[in-house]
């Protein structure tokens, strides 16, 4: 009857260990939903997510020595698959440019928050809205058009549940960083969203601009 038991992720990860294929079969296969989509968010193409996807177990496979047992094995392969990510992200920048993990955002991210132009209360509330699928194809869509660098922020902390802390180590930013990138992209998809789920008759509008 113990047999029966799920092993759990760290079980199969010591058993992979030992040489045994078959539980390192089934820890890719139990990670495998949850790595493509944390790389499909990052990079917005299918494909290189694959590709993220397949160097991030073959890196898994390569370094199961190396895990320490300090932190969860999900959060082990969670890390492992962004470093993937962003490698590919600075890849298809180009040498030229500057990798996302060292902008210093001096002049971006230290300036004052945009008011959003559409700010209206929502038909539901929005705990009940995130479980509809309509809500969350537009939830993709909303994240596909953020800037890459709030874009990474957003999953990292909202959807994968990194802490604050750890997202500024992954990406190699200060903390406060992290959290102003966090708070523009929340706000940002929120107004995105709500120009599709905001009752219109409740709608705010942004002040004018005077200068125009």
């Amino acid at each position: 009857m113990e047999e029966n038991v799920r092993p759990t992720d760290l079980d199969l990860l010591r058993r992979a260990r030992e040489g045994r294929w078959e539980a390192f079969e089934e820890l890719v296969s139990r990670f495998e939903p949850r790595v493509f989509g944390l790389t499909r968010r990052i990079l917005n193409q299918r494909q290189d997510a694959e590709d993220a996807t397949q160097q991030t177990f073959l890196s898994v496979m390569e370094h199961m020595d190396r895990f320490r047992e300090e932190a969860s094995v999900a959060t082990w392969i969670l890390r492992i698959a962004t470093n993937h990510a962003l490698k590919t992200l600075r890849k298809q920048r180009g040498l030229k440019t500057v990798p996302l993990e060292t902008q210093t955002d001096s002049s971006s991210d230290e300036e004052g928050l945009r008011r959003p132009d559409f700010i209206a209360e929502w038909h539901n509330d929005p705990a009940d809205l995130a479980e509809q699928s309509e809500v969350m194809h537009l939830l993709r869509e909303a994240l596909e058009e953020l800037d890459e660098k709030y874009r990474v922020v957003f999953v990292l902390r909202d959807i994968e549940e990194f802490s604050t802390q750890e997202t500024a180590e992954l990406l190699d930013i200060s903390v406060s960083n992290v959290k102003v990138r966090l708070l523009r992209a929340r706000l940002q998809l929120r107004e995105r969203l709500t120009r599709a789920l905001g009752d219109e008759s409740t709608q705010m509008t942004a002040p004018a601009d005077h200068n125009h």
